[in-house]
């Protein structure tokens, strides 16, 4: 029987039924606003509940709808809540479950990246966190069948991230980083903060703390791997739980950035 990692936030951080699930996620991705550009290559997105950043990250999954050459497997990186971590680690599971449905884990990435030093097995740290599942089923509205290798990233140089990126990110991986930006400032104040570290981000910045983004570790390796493909950064949306229907008293900050190709790189 195929070792299975059961929905952990269904429920709580977004619905558990099959049918409201979708229909919220499709509602978001009907709703962003996207240009008819080429498939973004790489996203950042946030991971909180879905009443507070589901609005932006679907911003960015809105980015991989419709074209033809669909993505067949994710490889999904962001920060473990609940356990100290060093190193990335994968849940030594066949298949991860949401409400919507199966997906695989996928097995060729999973063998490449546990060649590395730095990545082991851990199913107790993926047992209850979220951040990595919340994205399971905006991929599932977009892309439809997949497998994907999630990976938590807990203590870990950006070179260290940077170098699994780079062995894995063929051309039908599609690396997706989720983090969170400023956590519990007045919500002026994050406005400040997250706009300096989307700033940063765009400039492919790759020293960015856990200050600026509880994921920074995933997010400087994201951006170390980009500036070596020469992809370029693109915010497409930038908020707060205090513009999504939080208290502004304290607020958490939320990013969407979509990576592509540059223009001379593509020519």
């Amino acid at each position: 029987m195929p070792r299975v990692r059961p929905p952990a936030a269904a429920g709580s951080f977004y619905p558990a039924s099959p049918s409201d699930l979708a229909a919220q996620v499709d509602g978001w991705l009907d709703d962003a606003a996207v240009s008819a550009d080429d498939r973004s290559a790489a996203l950042i997105v946030p991971h909180a509940g879905y009443a507070y950043s589901g609005p932006v990250a679907a911003s960015a999954y809105a980015t991989l709808r419709g074209p033809a050459d669909r993505t067949s497997r994710v490889l999904l990186m962001g920060p473990c809540h609940f356990l100290p971590l060093r190193g990335l680690v994968w849940p030594d599971v066949d298949v991860l479950c949401t409400p919507l449905g199966e997906v695989p884990l996928d097995e060729d990435l999973r063998q490449r990246a546990s060649a590395f030093r730095q990545v082991t097995a851990s199913t107790r740290a993926h047992k209850a966190e979220y951040a990595l599942e919340v994205q399971l089923p905006f991929l599932q509205r977009v892309l439809g069948r997949f497998s994907v290798l999630p990976l938590l990233v807990g203590t870990a140089h950006a070179e260290e991230v940077a170098e699994v990126l780079d062995a894995l990110w063929d051309s039908d991986v599609l690396p997706v980083v989720t983090s969170d930006l400023s956590h519990y400032l007045p919500y002026e104040d994050a406005r400040a903060v997250d706009r300096n570290t989307a700033e940063r981000v765009l400039a492919l910045d790759s020293s960015l703390d856990a200050g600026s983004a509880c994921g920074a570790a995933a997010i400087c390796g994201l951006l170390l791997a980009a500036r070596k493909r020469d992809l370029q950064p693109r915010l497409l949306d930038l908020r707060s739980s205090g513009d999504t229907g939080g208290a502004r008293t304290e607020v958490v900050g939320y990013g969407a950035f979509a990576f592509y190709l540059s223009t001379g790189a593509r020519s």
